[in-house]
């Protein structure tokens, strides 16, 4: 078979993944090996604290065409995926994730399509999401219909993950965007060009459980809508300036009860109600405050987003 000159590089962050890494590489090189391009496959091991980097190392010892980047401590998912951007080198670049989700069978479409719409980008955007909860999946929708909403001048695609192709151009402007708190699925549509969907079904995962629970989501989210978008400070300052005016309303009321009908007490529990209310607001706006200094304090200490312990690649 006559390889063509254009190289693809296979993005492939893993994290205790000792249960389906040879599953996905097998599944990854059967597709591949059929193909006219030529191939590397870059597996990220983001501090796998099983037996991950061991069974990687034997894929690499086998197939010269796996580089392994392995990172000095979890740094997370989004900066092992910005590591594997930077260390490929091919012509385009697919993520993919190691539990076969996003099945590896569809690269050859995926690259079809690249082909044929030129492209800058092909997001994978799920049609159905198979072995995941309807309370998941409610949840995420939510999600995505509020950081659209409220997201400045960025349309991030509903039903979308990592599952991916990045032609070198749009490769070179991500490399750019090195912010400390990176929401990926932002960055992925942040920076343009031309961007079309490629719709399959999302399979359950092959084997393991998920990194995943409902805490890191709600942090996850907490990071994409503050990375992209003031609205939160705004709404704060909003609700400060309602509560302002009809304070000073009803105080206005109070003085003009007071005057002309005489003082009255009582009201002690609509007093209570109120000053709970309002210290609830308070509390809530210096949150909101807290999350958008605290990515400030996070960008200003300059830290590199990962470190390389080694690096296994093809002496080539």
């Amino acid at each position: 078979m006559t390889k063509t000159k254009e190289l693809i590089s296979i993005v492939i962050p893993c994290y205790n993944e000792e249960e389906v890494v040879d599953i996905c590489n097998k599944a990854v090189t059967d597709v591949i090996d059929d193909m006219t391009y030529n191939f590397e496959i870059i597996y990220i091991n983001d501090g796998s604290t099983d037996a991950t980097l061991e069974l990687l190392e034997k894929i690499h010892a086998k197939d010269k065409r796996v580089v392994i980047i392995n990172l000095s401590r979890n740094f997370g998912k989004e900066a092992a995926m910005t590591a594997g951007i930077d260390n490929a080198k091919g012509d385009a670049l697919i993520l993919l994730d190691a539990d076969l989700q996003d099945p590896p069978s569809l690269i050859p479409d995926i690259i079809k399509m690249w082909k044929d719409t030129g492209a800058d980008v092909v997001y994978g955007q799920r049609i159905e999401r198979k072995g995941e909860t309807w309370f998941k999946k409610f949840t995420a929708n939510g999600f995505y219909n509020i950081i659209n909403f409220i997201a400045a001048n960025v349309d991030i695609p509903k039903n979308t993950g990592d599952f991916r192709l990045m032609n070198r151009r749009s490769i070179d402007a991500l490399v750019q965007l090195r912010e400390k708190h990176r929401f990926m699925k932002g960055l992925f549509a942040w920076i343009g060009f031309k961007q079309v969907a490629f719709e399959y079904n999302r399979e359950p995962r092959v084997a393991g459980e998920t990194k995943w629970g409902y805490w890191k989501l709600w942090n996850f989210a907490m990071e994409g809508i503050a990375g992209f978008s003031t609205t939160p400070l705004r709404i704060a300052s909003f609700c400060g300036l309602i509560i302002s005016i009809a304070s000073f309303l009803f105080g206005a009321f109070i003085i003009f009860k007071t005057i002309f009908f005489g003082i009255d007490i009582e009201g002690w529990a609509s007093l209570s109600v109120m000053i709970l209310f309002l210290s609830g607001i308070q509390l809530l706006s210096i949150g909101i405050l807290g999350e958008y200094i605290g990515r400030i304090f996070g960008e200003a200490k300059k830290r590199p987003l990962y470190f390389i312990e080694t690096t296994y690649k093809s002496d080539k």
